[in-house]
């Protein structure tokens, strides 16, 4: 892939520009403290308004809620522990120590959240930047305050994150895996596995296990992220029973290709030991599969579904071979994948359409 279409690529990934949109407001809702602290109401230091904007700018709206009530506790009893410890032991070594040993031990209390760091950090800057009067109290309070308030606000008001489109591109993905082995694994088959290619096959599907494990993690993040926020899209995600059942459905999937792979791991010379009778159509068909898996089509697997059951019920009428208990187990195994991905395959691409972003091309 040359640089222009990874460029490209880039630009009309959606889930990138959802990055780059929270980072960009990350950073505005820092700036817009600072000035607010700074410009606005000319408090004397207010370094601390950016700290607390930075602390509460979440990745979701509900977390920023959520977490940002246990860090605005945090950041305020850092304040008052700071100023404790200063006007009792000053400005020393001994001071700085007692002050990170209160800290991490209020930092293990759970309704603080296990904010043990930032009530350190804070407290540290607050301590050795001065503590001399009851004014600098309040003023250091203000800053926190203010930081928190401009950093909900932004979070909330522009364009407030939806995880949808990372979660549903990590499936995607993972449909496209399955399709990827499913035709590999008939290449293997027709060109003759080896032991190590079996190996090869199961160690791929542990591989899908993870990816579903984090895919499930990812939609866990979007209902979340679902969650008090105002944005219309949102109301699909607050129960997506749906991604959870093209989940196990992807899941099923998994799970019978590595019970193909064991299969196939117990016989040797598979082509000349299950005949031509069975092997080639079988094999045809489980390559079809894959591909229709990794094309979506779902109109291909309901093909294959058909055949599927026709070469069934021949081999029923025809078919002696002592080799019919093998024979049952991978034809069970297709069919168990073909009826898990046909809905995954209507569903695809469950993410919508790229953006129609690109890099302008020169008129020669």
């Amino acid at each position: 892939m040359s640089m222009r279409e990874q460029i490209d690529r880039r630009l009309s990934d959606p889930i990138w520009w959802n990055d780059v949109l929270q980072l960009a407001k990350t950073v505005l809702a820092a700036v817009a403290a600072w000035v607010v602290a700074a410009s606005v109401l000319d408090l004397p230091q207010p370094f601390l308004a950016p700290w607390a904007a930075l602390l509460v700018v979440h990745a979701t709206v509900y977390r920023t809620f959520s977490k940002g009530t246990q860090q605005v506790a945090a950041t305020v009893v850092a304040v008052l522990l700071a100023t404790a410890v200063g006007e009792t032991l000053g400005l020393t070594t001994g001071a700085i120590a007692l002050l990170l040993v209160v800290a991490l031990l209020l930092g293990a209390v759970p309704w603080l959240g296990a904010e043990a760091t930032t009530i350190a950090t804070t407290g540290l800057v607050v301590l050795t930047t001065g503590f001399e009067s009851d004014a600098m109290l309040i003023s250091r309070l203000l800053d926190s305050g203010i930081g928190v308030a401009v950093g909900l606000l932004v979070n909330v008001l522009v364009w407030p994150p939806l995880r949808r489109r990372t979660a549903a591109e990590a499936m995607d993905r993972i449909d496209d895996g399955i399709g990827e082995l499913l035709v590999d694994i008939a290449g293997g088959l027709g060109d003759g596995c080896q032991e190590e290619d079996v190996t090869g096959w199961i160690d791929r599907t542990r591989d899908l296990d993870a990816d579903l494990d984090h895919a499930w993690s990812l939609v866990r993040q979007a209902q979340e992220s679902a969650r008090m926020n105002p944005r219309r899209q949102a109301r699909e995600m607050k129960n997506p029973e749906r991604w959870h059942e093209l989940l196990r459905r992807m899941e099923q999937s998994v799970a019978e290709i590595r019970s193909l792979a064991r299969t196939l791991g117990g016989q040797q010379a598979h082509k000349e030991t299950w005949g031509a009778a069975f092997a080639d159509p079988w094999i045809s068909m489980l390559g079809d599969a894959g591909r229709a898996a990794g094309d979506a089509d779902p109109q291909a697997l309901l093909d294959v579904r058909r055949r599927l059951e026709v070469f069934t019920e021949d081999l029923r009428s025809t078919e002696r071979s002592p080799e019919w208990p093998i024979y049952g187990a991978l034809i069970i195994n297709l069919r168990n994948i073909v009826d898990s991905m046909d809905k995954v395959a209507e569903a695809n691409p469950i993410r919508g359409n790229p953006l129609p972003l690109h890099v302008p091309q020169r008129r020669r």
